[in-house]
């Protein structure tokens, strides 16, 4: 059998998979939240000044709306290129918490698997997991389950992102997709506060974020994810990601 028939025949068995069409349904909800802020991003990138094919390629493999967001005006007044770098990596540090949770459910796959599956972690896909899946230890499932909600998500992110991108130059300024952006951002952020430590995480990130409104480049964005990110693993280290599974749990099969 061919690699391509080999792929096909994985795909279709994925497909069919119960737990992969749960993570799609699970995920359904979230999608016009996603959508309507892959617009607005899509149309930030080409009036920040990144040509159509830029705008594409970042959409494409940056997959992160939040750093795209942050580092687009950095772009846009010329700051240096540490700044930009040091801003999206700082804004994407939340995921070390994600991972030192997810490292208990997909430890034990291979390593390209693992870092295939980086590329589509997100926030709203961790939160919907683990509601899903509550106890920190692996189990049959999980694999197509994570996948069935990324395979939404990717879309319900790419064609809006890429339709803004396309379509930048006729969005007139009075359609307000900024606050509607903005409004979308708040909702799914909402979703995201779902205990004590990511309402701590929440409330330490919205006072650094004022308290160090003042600095250039936006580099209270910066001041406000570290700090976010500091308190939230304080918090986790008191019992939350540092959870160890239970004894005897085997890796999911289905990977």
């Amino acid at each position: 059998m061919s690699r391509l028939a080999a792929w096909r025949s994985e795909l279709i068995h994925l497909l069919a998979e119960p737990q992969f069409r749960r993570g799609v349904r699970d995920m359904l909800p979230m999608t016009p939240g996603i959508a309507a802020w892959g617009l607005v991003t899509g149309v930030a990138m080409i009036k920040s000044g990144l040509s159509l094919p830029l705008a594409l390629l970042m959409s494409l493999v940056v997959f992160a709306g939040s750093s795209q967001l942050a580092s687009l005006p950095l772009l846009a007044v010329g700051a240096p290129m540490w700044v930009i770098w040091l801003t999206s990596f700082v804004v994407n540090l939340r995921f070390v918490i994600y991972s030192a949770q997810w490292r208990w459910y997909f430890g034990g796959l291979s390593r390209p698997k693992r870092l295939a599956m980086t590329y589509f972690a997100a926030d709203l896909n961790y939160v919907v997991f683990l509601k899903a899946w509550p106890e920190p230890e692996p189990a049959p499932g999980q694999v197509p389950y994570f996948l069935g909600g990324v395979f939404i998500m990717w879309f319900a992110w790419q064609i809006p992102s890429i339709a803004g991108i396309v379509l930048a130059d006729s969005v007139p300024p009075a359609w307000g997709l900024g606050f509607a952006g903005t409004l979308a951002l708040i909702g799914l952020t909402c979703t995201l506060l779902v205990d004590r430590a990511t309402w701590v995480a929440a409330a330490v990130a919205a006072l650094a974020a004022v308290a160090a409104f003042a600095l250039p480049y936006k580099l209270h964005i910066i001041v406000a994810v570290a700090a976010a990110v500091a308190a939230g693993l304080m918090l986790d280290g008191e019992g939350g990601a540092g959870r160890r599974p239970r004894k005897g749990a085997a890796p999911d099969a289905a990977a």
